[in-house]
């Protein structure tokens, strides 16, 4: 009986190529498995065109509900980034898609998982990461780093030579991922730095010269801090996303180009669009300034920062991720209500923060009096405030003077 493999099959031209070379090079059987995460592909075609390329069998499961509340939502909760701006799309995806491939190589009693990630690139260590954290004993085989295919050109060459039909061609480069979250590109003319990326390259976002010219308001209730209404309208998790995908995507919201430090050491560029998650992620950095105090916001800042890292990393199933989980949903107990937000040409402006736990009080905080401060307090407070600097004054002026008088400079 042969040996089986299961191949993370996207029907990209990676993974349209790989089904048939793993045939001409191995003495195996080809399992493939597409998760759905919502990167709105035809997943009958899908599944029809692995089984046409040469693989036994193929798995098709739709993975979204999964998707968004067992990592988008952490990472909403976590407002997690890498590098301050990518939201982690691809990333997050990554641990869910994992599982599956795992799960069913325990089904199918297969020894080996493939995936079509570069060599160069930072998902072959989140694959990779993920299927060692859940299964050490499973082989990974990546073609990637064996094969004689050295370049996204020589791929669409080896596709055309073997007859296997595919999107992508010489002249429209791009390697684009997308899910329900974002849509990532990269390749071709972005790899110049010099070239400013084209709208056409735009696969969720409306170009911010045709957005709408009409401002649109969106209230978005959270309860602690999951996002769980839109408009007052309760949804699922995906149609939630959806909704805000739509509404951001026509005002031009979420698209972001950046030069990022890869995982593998050298640094890339792209373009990612993540209409609906930059509206959640700002809603709930709302909501939060108005209901956490001042040393857990600015620690959880801190712990967002690692978090966003250790999923870029390919880190999800590791122990410190779980650990930092349980902090965040510490201080997601009272980031509960709602934010309004006007949306206008690609930004987002806030409009009212609707909650019982806020710890902002109008009577303290105003400009006028108040029975609960005391502007005459504030001089005692800066006094002990300021003493540390006071005293290495002090220090400094008492230093110059003896340096002075030991060279003879010193005049009283």
């Amino acid at each position: 009986m042969k040996e089986k493999v299961v191949l993370a099959y996207s029907g990209g031209l990676d993974t349209s190529i790989i089904i048939p070379w793993l045939k001409e090079n191995y003495d195996i059987e080809v399992i493939a498995v597409c998760g759905d995460v919502g990167q709105e592909d035809n997943m009958k075609d899908i599944y029809q065109k692995a089984l046409n390329s040469g693989a036994s069998k193929a798995y098709v499961d739709d993975l979204s509900e999964e998707f968004v509340t067992e990592t988008i939502f952490k990472a909403i909760k976590a407002e997690a980034k890498y590098e301050g701006k990518y939201l982690l799309g691809t990333s997050l995806a990554r641990p869910i898609i994992a599982k599956k491939l795992v799960d069913v190589a325990h089904l199918e009693g297969a020894k080996y998982i493939c995936h079509g990630c570069t060599g160069k690139g930072n998902d072959q260590v989140r694959f990779e990461a993920s299927i060692a954290a859940l299964d050490p004993n499973i082989k990974v085989i990546a073609p990637w780093r064996i094969w004689n295919i050295k370049s996204r050109e020589d791929a669409i060459e080896y596709a055309a030579k073997n007859n296997i039909p595919v999107i992508a061609t010489k002249e429209k480069i791009y390697s684009v991922d997308a899910n329900l979250w974002h849509t990532s590109t990269e390749g071709g003319d972005i790899e110049n730095l010099e070239n400013e990326h084209k709208n056409d390259i735009y696969k969720k976002c409306v170009p911010l010269e045709n957005v709408c010219d009409k401002a649109e308001y969106v209230e978005i209730y959270f309860e602690k801090g999951v996002p769980k209404k839109v408009n007052s309208i309760e949804l699922s998790p995906v149609e939630l996303v959806k909704t805000l995908n739509n509404l951001g995507a026509k005002h031009g919201i979420g698209v972001i180009d950046i030069v990022e430090n890869r995982l593998v050491g050298m640094k890339s560029r792209g373009i990612y669009e993540t209409p609906g998650g930059t509206i959640l992620y700002e809603a709930h950095n709302i909501l939060e300034s108005a209901t956490l105090d001042k040393e857990t916001l600015h620690f959880k800042q801190i712990v967002s920062f690692k978090y966003g890292e250790l999923i870029y990393n390919g880190l999800w199933y590791s122990k410190l991720r779980e650990a930092i989980d349980e902090f965040i949903e510490t201080t997601q107990d009272n980031v509960t209500g709602s934010v309004k937000i006007k949306i206008y040409k690609g930004n987002l402006k806030p409009a009212g923060i609707f909650t019982e736990n806020a710890l902002y009080d109008e009577s303290i905080s105003s400009f006028g009096d108040s029975e609960l401060y005391n502007h005459e307090d504030a001089q005692g407070f800066i006094n002990l405030f300021t003493l540390p600097l006071k005293i290495k004054a002090m220090k400094t002026i008492n230093d110059d003077i003896i340096n002075q008088i030991a060279v003879g400079e010193y005049v009283e």
